[in-house]
């Protein structure tokens, strides 16, 4: 049975999305390419017909993790304008800090693994996060390019780190308070811009 060009695409796409949800929720080391398959539903000769490593299968994932950032991000800009980073503060410390870790940031979920990960892999992150980073620093009020770049650095820092210690806290009430601080932090910093 041959496969139409579209069928293949479909397969490779289930492959990237569901390596992105396992490496996202159980780490680069938490899944082999067996589970990789199984999760996108496909057999691992399948899996090697699109990828020839599981390494390759994690570079895909948070390249197709950081397009669908980048794709949130340029919602909130057209929804929000010049608001949006106060409206995305509130959004990832609140609904995308408590969801499955499967469905979290990208940034947030892997970049601790990517930490770990040989150069390309590496490589591959920082042209995407630069990629983000300029279009967080697009359209703001800020006095130069270079402090609105500053600006989505420190925010993005700012986000990440506080959706880290929340998940990594049991009491719930302490995860609240560190979201909270952050979210009020990243919001006081947009008003004093």
């Amino acid at each position: 049975m041959r496969y139409t060009a579209d069928q293949k695409q479909q397969t490779c796409q289930r492959i990237i999305e569901a390596a992105g949800r396992c490496f996202r929720k159980g780490g680069y080391s938490g899944i082999g390419v067996d589970g990789l398959a199984k999760e996108a539903g496909v057999t691992s000769g399948a899996f090697y017909g699109h990828f020839s490593s599981k390494a390759e299968a994690f570079k895909a994932a948070i390249i197709a993790g950081m397009e669908d950032l980048k794709s949130g991000i340029g919602t909130f800009q057209q929804k929000y304008g010049e608001n949006w980073w106060e409206e995305f503060a509130t959004f990832y410390m609140g609904p995308k800090r408590t969801c499955d870790l499967g469905d979290s940031c990208i940034l947030q979920s892997v970049t601790p693994e990517v930490c770990r990960s040989e150069e390309a892999i590496r490589a591959a992150f920082e042209s995407e996060l630069l990629k983000i980073v300029k279009l967080a620093a697009e359209g703001t009020s800020q006095t130069t390019d270079q402090a609105a770049i500053d600006n989505a650095w420190a925010n993005f820092a700012m986000l990440i780190g506080g959706v880290t210690l929340a998940r990594a806290v049991t009491d719930e009430k302490i995860a609240n308070e560190i979201a909270t601080a952050v979210q009020q932090a990243v919001i006081t910093r947009q008003k004093g811009t």
